[in-house]
């Protein structure tokens, strides 16, 4: 994948989608009450349903800045108002666009902490994941659970101090993988990427071979502070331009 255009800067005045680009927006999941007020105006009735079923105020927070966020870039890709778009579930919970028929645009969300990730690209199934990076006693008993057995022994020859760091950047990059396929967790162990935060991230092996397989493209986001962060993208060439997306539901952004 060809290296993006800046990192986490400002969106520009018009919103445009080329058919090898990937757009990545930073959101945070705990907005300005007025912002979150204009996001949540944008939710479908269902959604709002759900929303109020969430227990605890920051996780109902949290949905609904994430899902407002996406309705409202979703809908300034497509030049549509964002409380008109249809969303929809593959088998095992991939979301897509259900409408208008045969639209082209793709998208996928992750959130973690207190920030939401949402990756845009036209015609290419995606994956996109991020991971707040906090200290772990069971780092090892996990990793070994969800990673490959060379993914786990690679971690295992790591010095310690280079472990947790390692764990989040592996995490990350398989659950974007894992993401993009939309097969879910019981893919986890059928693939393998690199382990080492340092290096950049590489897809080692994937099921199947193509064409029945598609190729695809992985790299790390821009560092956050505090967390780690990938993406990947089936097919190869696709520039990568990520976005702050902190102002989407202010009057006039993102369309």
């Amino acid at each position: 994948m060809t290296e993006g255009v800046g990192a986490w800067g400002p969106p520009p005045a018009g919103l445009v989608l080329g058919e090898d680009e990937v757009h990545v927006w930073r959101a945070p999941l705990a907005p300005p009450a007025e912002r979150l007020a204009a996001l949540a105006s944008t939710l479908r009735e269902d959604e709002r349903a759900r929303a109020a079923r969430f227990v605890f105020e920051r996780d109902r927070n949290a949905y609904i800045a994430t899902r407002g966020t996406l309705r409202i870039l979703a809908g300034a890709y497509l030049g549509r108002e964002p409380g008109t778009l249809e969303l929809g579930y593959l088998e095992k919970g991939k979301p897509f666009l259900a409408v208008p028929s045969g639209e082209r645009l793709r998208f996928n969300v992750s959130h973690s902490g207190e920030l939401a990730l949402l990756a845009f690209v036209q015609g290419r199934e995606l994956g996109v994941d991020i991971e707040r990076r906090r200290e772990l006693q069971d780092l090892l008993s996990l990793a070994k659970t969800a990673f490959s057995p060379p993914e786990f022994a690679a971690l295992c020859r790591l010095p310690g101090y280079e472990r947790t760091g390692a764990f989040y950047a592996c995490w990350s990059r398989k659950e974007a993988f894992i993401k993009a396929t939309g097969e879910g967790i019981s893919q986890l162990c059928d693939f393998e990427v690199n382990v080492r935060a340092e290096e950049p991230a590489c897809l080692l092996r994937v099921p199947g071979p193509p064409p029945l397989y598609p190729s695809w493209s992985i790299r790390d986001l821009p560092a956050i502070p505090g967390y780690a962060a990938a993406l990947v993208v089936a097919g190869e060439g696709c520039g990568v331009s990520c976005w702050d997306g902190a102002a989407v539901g202010a009057a006039g952004a993102a369309g």
